[in-house]
């Protein structure tokens, strides 16, 4: 086969930062700055090229409409390139895996998403095996040309992740992301071990399908010992909303109060979209489990079964932009579009 080509964008976050001599604070420097930091890859027999946000951003800036800037980026170059590596920031990294894995539907590329917990420039930094890892893994093919690891992932401090599976689990270690609900799909040591039959498989006889459209009327709120009724009822009659991730107890539990069931039921029957998202990190939402959990499916609450906070939210945003009917969203959302969800 022929070399690989990869395409590497940098959006901003810690990895491409450097110390302010003036303030003591991280803050972005140039891109080519940051490749002078990893010599390494003049040495891959993949041919990188670059695409830079201008100007690089904190991720806790990233929007909706930068993940469509990202579609349009990756869409305009698909047929150039073999696989894309997207620098990140690890705040808001899994929010953009997982609307990126919605929006490329029947990806049969690599988009590896990955960054650093300390900038690329200080001598304990973590970016540099994560840039290289995730480029060798963007670049990856087997024998008959197929992408080895064809969707959206983030790899991270040994681990490849499927995107939407992932939550950032810590702040300042170099382990920070897991993807609790989902094995890994490679892990890397001396050899990188890919777990195949992990890996989803699109059709590679069908072509990618972007969509460029999101529709961001999704709030998330959580259910708390002492929730104020005033305070649900004045989120759930916010103008426009259509759909609500509701962040619930264990298997999907809520507090037995009357005016809780009654709100939810009614917004239900306005025709907004409520889903059931456990607070917990690992497990499933299983509404039938308790009566506290069977009175919120009673009320029209739909079951978000084991997906992340993430994934949800971005998946509303995905189903809200591509059809007007909220029957059909509540349908989609029961159903596993790119192995966001177990069914």
């Amino acid at each position: 086969m022929t070399a690989s080509r990869v395409l590497l964008i940098y959006t901003g976050g810690t990895i491409g930062m450097k110390r302010s001599p003036l303030t003591g604070v991280l803050e972005p420097f140039d891109f080519e700055q940051l490749l002078a930091h990893v010599p390494e890859l003049e040495q891959f027999p993949t041919f990188i090229s670059t695409y830079q946000f201008n100007p690089p951003i904190d991720s806790s800036d990233m929007s909706p409409r930068l993940w469509t800037d990202l579609v349009h980026i990756i869409t305009d170059r698909y047929d150039d390139f073999d696989g894309f590596v997207v620098l990140h920031g690890t705040d808001t990294m899994s929010f953009t895996a997982s609307a990126l894995s919605f929006m490329l539907q029947n990806l049969t590329k690599p988009v590896v998403l990955t960054g650093s917990q300390l900038p690329i420039g200080q001598l304990r930094t973590d970016g540099k095996e994560n840039l290289i890892t995730s480029i060798e893994i963007a670049s990856a093919r087997h024998q008959d040309g197929t992408a080895v690891v064809p969707e959206v992932c983030i790899y991270f401090n040994g681990h490849l992740m499927r995107g939407n599976r992932t939550t950032k689990q810590s702040a300042d270690g170099f382990n920070a992301f897991e993807s609790f609900n989902y094995p890994h799909l490679a892990d890397a040591g001396v050899q990188i071990a890919y777990h195949e039959e992990r890996i989803h498989r699109p059709d590679f006889c069908k072509p990618m399908v972007p969509q460029f459209r999101l529709d961001a009327n999704v709030i998330i709120f959580s259910l708390f010992p002492g929730v104020r009724e005033d305070l649900i009822r004045h989120i759930i009659a916010t103008p426009n909303l259509r759909s609500i991730v509701m962040r619930t107890f264990g298997s999907g539990n809520a507090p037995q109060s009357p005016w809780l069931i009654s709100t939810l039921r009614e917004a239900a029957r306005r025709g907004t979209v409520v889903v059931n998202i456990s607070q917990c990190l690992q497990g499933c939402v299983e509404m039938g489990r308790y009566d506290t959990g069977y009175q919120l499916q009673e009320a029209g609450v739909v079951s978000g079964r084991d997906s992340t906070v993430e994934a949800a939210v971005t998946k509303l945003m995905y189903l809200q932009g591509k059809y007007d009917s909220n029957v059909q969203v509540r349908k989609l959302m029961n159903q596993s579009l790119c192995g966001e969800i177990t069914v």
